[in-house]
């Protein structure tokens, strides 16, 4: 008997230290310090970020929520940067921009990168095949962009390739160059384009500027965000924007995200690759050690495999899609190839002040 109860107490005194260490677990995780991380942030990257799995483990293994604020990634720049821990704008022209007028980056680092692609119509890109300014082969369409800026440059219109039942002159809508990196980019592929396929320099670029503004002129109102164009460009059909300049993870990230959606338009929206295209590297730049936390943070495998699968951002060497088909999207490049680098970033800076 006295064994019996010697053994009981020992249960007693077992159970107390382990419900006494769960209880203990449970005070300590709801009392983990957290800190908000707050910043700019361009608009194709905001889903990722406000992805329910990507803050969970944020918040879990790293003690973070961040705080976003949409900006285009040339606005961001300029705006006030106080109390903000971080910068996530679109490509390196931005950071060189940070550079110039506010000074070196307390560190920096390219997280994502996606493509640039041109989006379009059935009708449209058909079009542009039978009229030998694209091509499709395997279901992957490219554009060939020396052609395509001729054209833009000649002020041909929809009617020249056959398509009537739209107006006014051939164009590709862009966000504005001076405040958004998708439009900021597409630009220096233009310039690139109108000189014979080179990369602009300073010397050559006084007699490129005048062509190059004289094509986006047409283009009247532009949009500051990435994502508020790809909407518009999904809301408002063929008649008001027949192509449209993004990033690929757009598509994909839609595709994704709204399936009854994109199972309404997927026999229409075409995504297309310009030959050649530039890569757009998502750039974090840390304002402090809070910002550091995050971007080092930003980097875990687990983050980034979601950003593939779920937001359509390459995250693998060289860009290249090795996870096999993820997306019920047709005509996505395994591997981009052809690609021209962005000019110089005091050609660059010239374009923007352009467009100012």
């Amino acid at each position: 008997m006295k064994q019996i109860k010697t053994i009981l107490i020992g249960v007693g005194i077992l159970l107390v230290v382990v419900l006494g260490a769960v209880g203990y677990q449970v005070f300590s995780d709801k009392n983990v310090p957290v800190k908000t991380i707050s910043g700019f942030v361009g608009g194709e990257k905001i889903s990722f970020l406000e992805n329910p799995e990507v803050k969970a483990i944020l918040e879990k293994d790293y003690g973070i929520q961040v705080d976003v604020n949409k900006a285009g990634s040339l606005d961001m720049i300029r705006a006030d940067l106080s109390n903000k821990d971080f910068l996530f704008p679109s490509s390196q022209t931005a950071l060189e921009l940070y550079i110039k007028t506010i000074g070196p980056a307390y560190k920096d680092e390219i997280i994502l990168n996606t493509p640039i692609v041109l989006y379009s119509h059935q009708v449209v890109a058909d079009a542009l095949v039978n009229n030998g300014l694209a091509t499709k082969e395997n279901g992957i369409y490219q554009v060939d962009m020396a052609k395509l800026v001729k054209m833009m440059e000649e002020n041909k219109t929809w009617a020249d390739v056959g398509l009537s039942q739209l107006y006014g002159p051939i164009v590709v809508d862009t966000t504005d160059p001076a405040k958004s990196n998708s439009g900021n980019m597409f630009a220096g592929l233009v310039a690139s384009m109108l000189n014979g396929g080179q990369v602009v320099t300073d010397a050559q670029l006084p007699q490129i500027l005048p062509r190059l503004t004289g094509i986006f002129d047409k283009l009247g109102y532009m949009e500051t965000s990435s994502s508020d164009l790809f909407s518009q460009f999904l809301k408002t059909g063929l008649g008001a924007k027949p192509i449209v300049a993004g990033y690929e993870n757009q598509l994909l990230e839609f595709s994704h995200e709204q399936t009854e959606a994109w199972s309404q338009v997927k026999d229409d929206i075409v995504m297309m690759y310009p030959v050649p295209t530039e890569w757009t590297a998502h750039i974090f730049i840390s304002l402090n050690d809070e910002g550091v936390e995050l971007m080092q943070a930003l980097e875990d495998e687990r983050l980034q495999q979601i950003a593939w699968e779920q937001h359509g951002f390459r995250t693998g060497v060289n860009g290249t899609i090795t996870q096999g088909k993820v997306f019920d999207v047709p005509g996505v490049q395994e591997s981009v190839t052809q690609v021209i680098q962005m000019p110089g970033s005091s050609v660059m800076d010239a374009i923007i002040k352009a467009f100012e």
